[in-house]
């Protein structure tokens, strides 16, 4: 086995495994040592130094030629709207280096030198295409590109590195293919150079032909996007509540420009019709307020705001108009009217949008509310992200960084506090109430977003109610605890209260209940009842304060006992 390796060395090399070589280079001098231990054999033992030398040696470049060959370069992944393009890269070190890499891509010569095309896979028509970039966009493994990177770099038994533009799907390919990828600066100066020179370093595709699939591929993309976007609903809410926000604002400027123009001409009118819709078809009714009794009225306005319109219109005090003045009123009016109008379209397409999308959220906090937390939030997905902290405080970001900033107290509600169960709550439980709503509202958006609605719809449209009832059984449990507190203290003051008839038999001093004690002493005994003149006195004085005060204490007797010893006859009475 020796001898073939020595004297076919090519051949060896391409067709015996790594085992036999390693045998032959082993073995084979081992037992010529063997033999050149015998002391008869001297030619074996020369001719036995001479193959040892020569394994060796040949051992050693087949070693080194193995180790060449087994050395790791960097292939680049390269995504085009033709297919994917693999591509491999002659000198690594100046991608590592990242130093002026566009001066290598800078003409099609440079960039021959610095990559070269090894694999390239087109896409069999536009919806492989399609496929194939959307599972890109969304950082996810196409079967098309992972059959051909197992069919270009696993099958053949390459370790090469992969450069691959997106960090995600690198991480992808390698879980699931075990290919390991790289992605850095220099990656990113490589994919720039390969794309400004992709024209000349693709071989078999014309410009023109990669022009329109790019264009295709574009407006195909876009359509898929639109098509099936997760938000595209919620947009039309976002756009819709921003429309009836600036049609309020408008709608607000006018009437006021209205009411502020004619009445210099009428200004009883105002005050007396205050909302706009209505004022602006008063005024295209009534003209000049000289016509106020031919003017047909009772069309536009209720029987009790018609005479009281006349009876101000007699007595006005404002300056006349011309005809062309009335006009341009007139003109204004249509304007408000129209405004109003479109206002309320708008706002009946937001309610039936906002039922058909987040019910829940509506049921909770209604169409307006919960529209506007949708806007501020962005989309419906993204509110059903925010926790319920979160949602309690949306919309007053500038008061709560204001608080942090000053150590003040921060706010308590944000957007939430327009909601009508916040409204119907008292002032000092605002602010329970509107964490426990936050707290349901971010569920039911949770259920509204993330919910399938196909399958168990009769137990979503419950849920909202529910929870809607748990919060107003609260709010009743707060406001009752708030009374029952006010009511106690009513009663407990009601007790302490004494009754006509209690108070009529007041305690008074009981004068029978005296005792005179026995002692021999005189002069003890006047001091004794001196003293209990003085008691007497005072316990009077205080059956009189008994009588005037309101609270009733019931007379408690003490007992008496005698200090001195000595005496005997000296006894303790009551």
């Amino acid at each position: 086995l020796a001898i073939y390796c020595f004297f076919h060395p090519r051949r060896s090399r391409c067709t015996l495994p790594d085992s036999y070589l390693a045998l032959s280079c082993t073995s084979f001098p081992c037992a010529l040592y063997v033999l050149s231990l015998l002391p008869s054999c001297r030619f074996v033992r020369l001719l036995s130094s001479f193959l040892h030398f020569l394994v060796l040696a040949r051992f050693r470049s087949h070693t080194t030629v193995q180790q060449t060959s087994r050395q790791t370069t960097m292939l680049v992944l390269f995504e085009t709207s033709a297919g994917f393009a693999l591509f491999k890269v002659l000198d690594e070190a100046k991608v590592k280096e990242c130093k002026d890499l566009h001066k290598d891509f800078s003409s099609l010569e440079k960039a021959n030198a610095m990559v070269q095309l090894k694999s390239f896979r087109r896409f069999k028509d536009t919806t492989d295409a399609l496929s194939a970039t959307t599972a890109l966009v969304e950082s996810k493994l196409s079967k098309g590109l992972s059959r051909f990177l197992k069919k270009a770099i696993v099958k053949e038994g390459l370790k090469d590195k992969l450069a691959i533009a997106d960090k995600a799907l690198g991480k992808t390919i390698r879980d699931k293919l075990g290919i390991r990828c790289v992605h850095h600066d220099g990656v990113n100066e490589l994919m720039r150079g390969i794309r400004a020179q992709l024209q000349g370093l693709l071989d078999g595709v014309d410009q023109n032909d990669l022009s329109a699939m790019s264009l295709g591929l574009s407006h195909s993309l876009s359509r898929y996007q639109l098509k099936f976007s997760p938000d595209k609903v919620d947009t039309m809410i976002v756009q819709a509540i921003g429309f009836l926000d600036d049609l309020d604002k408008e709608l607000n400027n006018y009437a006021m420009r209205l009411r502020e123009w004619y009445g210099w001409h009428f200004p009883e009118l105002p005050k007396i019709v205050t909302d706009n819709k209505m004022f602006a078809r008063t005024v295209l009714q009534l003209g000049s307020r000289s016509l106020v009794e031919s003017a047909d009225l009772d069309s536009v306005l209720p029987e009790d705001l018609v005479e009281e319109v006349k009876a101000a219109a007699r007595v006005s005090m404002g300056t006349e108009i011309s005809e062309e003045d009335t006009l341009n009123i007139h003109s204004l009016c249509h304007q408000v009217i129209a405004i109003a109008d479109n206002r309320e379209t708008l706002f009946d397409y937001l309610k039936n949008r906002m039922q058909a999308i987040a019910p829940n959220l509506t049921v909770l906090v209604g169409e307006l509310v919960g529209a506007r937390l949708i806007a501020h939030a962005g989309s419906l997905l993204n509110l059903a992200k925010h926790p319920a902290s979160t949602v309690q405080i949306l919309g007053a970001e500038k008061a709560l960084f204001r608080a942090l900033k000053t150590k003040h107290n921060t706010p308590k509600y944000g957007l939430l506090y327009h909601a009508s169960l916040i409204g119907q709550t008292s002032a000092k439980n605002k602010g329970k109430v509107a964490r426990m709503l936050a707290a349901k509202a971010s569920l039911a958006t949770r259920v509204d977003a993330l919910g399938d609605t196909a399958d168990d719809e009769e137990e979503h449209e419950l849920f909202a109610i529910e929870h809607k009832a748990k919060v107003e059984a609260r709010m009743r449990q707060m406001e009752g605890k708030s009374m029952y507190r006010i009511s106690g203290t009513a009663k407990s003051s009601g007790k302490s209260k004494p009754s006509a008839a209690s108070s009529s038999s007041s305690v008074r001093y009981n004068q029978s209940a005296d005792v005179q004690m026995d002692v021999e002493d005189d002069t003890k005994t006047s001091v004794k009842k001196k003293s209990g003149k003085k008691k007497r006195k005072k316990i009077e004085e205080s059956g009189d304060e008994q009588e005037s005060s309101e609270e009733e204490a019931p007379k408690k007797k003490k007992k008496r006992s005698s200090s001195k010893s000595s005496s005997s006859s000296k006894k303790s009475k009551k």
